[in-house]
């Protein structure tokens, strides 16, 4: 038998419409975007740039649509061109919306209205309301007042698109205060909410006397995640503190007797009250400590990463089991580098239990797999590693002219993020297309020059290179989103100055060798 012929994109598509993949609507939903993986990453493929706007106020991207002025403002990035979805009347500051989450209609549940089912923007005002906006519209869809014995300033999944958790700003003592010997009891507050629709699980005091001196406070994945500025972080079920320390269930719309003032739940002026106070120290899960408090949990088994709590050690990375605590064999990980900016590391986002390590002039993959003839432990090695373009051993020359009028030459190694050479400033992970983008930066005389790379997930090739056509400067903060077809910059400039550049996908040629093996 001859060698097996690889379908193209055009017998793809001839396919798709005779009906072939009909009977699995998944298997049509990855035959299309393995289409447009080919489409992308062909070589007359072109991405250009389409819009530029600028902004007094931040930018953020969600889903192909851009929000300015604290969201007040959407734009859709998927037209040829973006164009303005809604618009929201203009607002006093203290009704502006300081933060939101994209939700997006689960497959398969049942929902009361049937403008549920379009996605909607959950957003928290400056003023204590929960919104939730149409994302289509900008029309408020329902609303809740939280409370005023305290100001709710953070949004976060607890459960992505199930639970989310609002943060309240951290209640600090001051320095008058802490003169006269009055200690602040209650340091944050957590509400927590099912959404889709609305439910109140409850709001969470997290108090000084019981958990002592907290810096911050989370939910994550039904866990209460607690740390402190010694580098300690201890984790808690939720699930425990809500039915040990719960003192009465509410519910969202109903009448309510609570501290002798009578109201409605989620409806001004009564708000939502404090209804899981902890009296006495929670059954503890895991305790740590690391240095600024990095902590991470992945893998398959489970494992955490740390950096040891101590300041030279900044940069070095222990990956460890979290059922014994036993460190992973080759669990420490270094990049030898010398740089201004230091390494990160973090769990792959695709769900492999693999991890992403990068550096100035690297970014490996590691894989978490047993040790030969001893299944209870496991060994960190190289999936792949992916090398920026540089010369090898580049040394710069430095001339000094002795007293004598003799000409010296002394040599010395560069920075491994020295401007001048290619440098990896920001790695992210296309789940959809599974591509990893690396955006890479080089100074070029005066102005820096990126590239935005599109690698293979697998086996980290090299599969497309973006240029983008605006100028880098290091010292900005920068934003980089790869969505389908779609790339867009977001640079925050001096004094507050927002910078937003959009590229879309033009293909000069339509014809690709459909490969599933990159």
């Amino acid at each position: 038998m001859g060698p097996t012929q690889k379908p193209n994109v055009c017998r793809q598509l001839s396919r798709r419409a005779l009906g072939f993949f009909s009977r699995d609507a998944g298997v049509v939903q990855r035959t299309n975007l393995g289409i447009l993986r080919v489409l992308v990453c062909q070589e007359s493929t072109k991405f250009k740039n389409v819009w530029t706007t600028h902004s007094k106020s931040p930018i953020a991207y969600e889903r192909g649509r851009i929000y300015f002025d604290n969201y007040r403002c959407c734009v859709s990035s998927v037209a040829s061109e973006p164009r303005k979805l809604y618009e929201m009347p203009k607002c006093s500051k203290s009704e502006k919306i300081e933060d939101a989450l994209l939700w997006e209609c689960p497959v398969g549940e049942i929902l009361p209205n049937p403008s549920d089912y379009k996605s909607s923007l959950i957003a928290l005002t400056a003023h204590n309301w929960l919104f939730r906006i149409s994302a289509t519209t900008g029309k408020v869809l329902e609303k809740i007042y939280l409370a005023s014995y305290c100001k709710f300033r953070y949004l976060s999944w607890d459960t992505p698109q199930e639970v989310i958790a609002v943060k309240s700003a951290q209640n600090k003592c001051s320095a008058l205060a802490r003169q006269a010997g009055i200690q602040q009891p209650i340091l944050l507050y957590l509400a927590v909410f099912h959404v889709l629709p609305f439910s109140l699980i409850g709001i969470l005091e997290i108090s000084k006397k019981i958990f002592g001196n907290v810096t911050d406070a989370t939910l994550s994945h039904g866990i209460l995640i607690v740390m402190y500025s010694s580098g300690l972080v201890r984790l808690y079920s939720f699930q425990a503190i809500i039915e040990q320390f719960m003192q009465q269930k509410l519910d969202l719309g109903c009448a309510c007797r609570w501290g002798g003032t009578a109201g409605t739940v989620g409806e001004a002026p009564f708000g939502i009250p404090c209804n899981i106070k902890i009296t006495d120290s929670p059954p503890l899960l895991f305790e740590v400590s690391s240095l600024e408090n990095a902590f991470q949990i992945g893998g398959h088994p489970w494992h955490y990463i740390i950096t040891p709590n101590r300041k030279k050690q900044k940069g070095v990375f222990h990956i460890c089991a979290l059922k014994d605590n036993s460190l992973a064999k080759n669990g420490i990980q270094e990049m030898e580098c010398c740089s201004l900016e230091s390494d990160w590391i973090y769990f792959h986002p695709d769900a492999s239990g693999r991890i992403i390590h990068v550096g100035p002039n690297q970014v490996k993959v590691l894989k978490l797999n047993e040790v030969e003839n001893n299944s209870a432990q496991h060994q960190i090695s190289e999936d792949f590693v992916i090398l920026a373009n540089r010369e090898k051993n580049k040394n710069e020359n430095l001339l000094t002219v002795t007293a004598s009028g003799r000409v010296v030459k002394k040599k010395f190694n560069l920075l491994d993020d020295d401007p001048e050479q290619e440098t990896f400033k920001i790695v992210d992970y296309e789940d959809e297309l599974d591509l990893l983008s690396v955006v890479a930066v080089t100074q070029i005389d005066a102005e820096g020059k990126a590239h935005l790379d599109f690698h293979c997930n697998e086996y980290g090739t090299l599969l497309k290179s973006i240029p983008l056509e605006e100028s880098w400067d290091v010292t900005y903060s920068h934003e980089v989103y790869f969505d389908r077809d779609l790339v867009l910059h977001i640079e925050q400039k001096p004094s507050r100055v927002f910078s937003c550049y959009v590229y879309q996908m033009f293909a000069d040629k339509c014809q690709a060798n459909y490969d599933q093996q990159c």
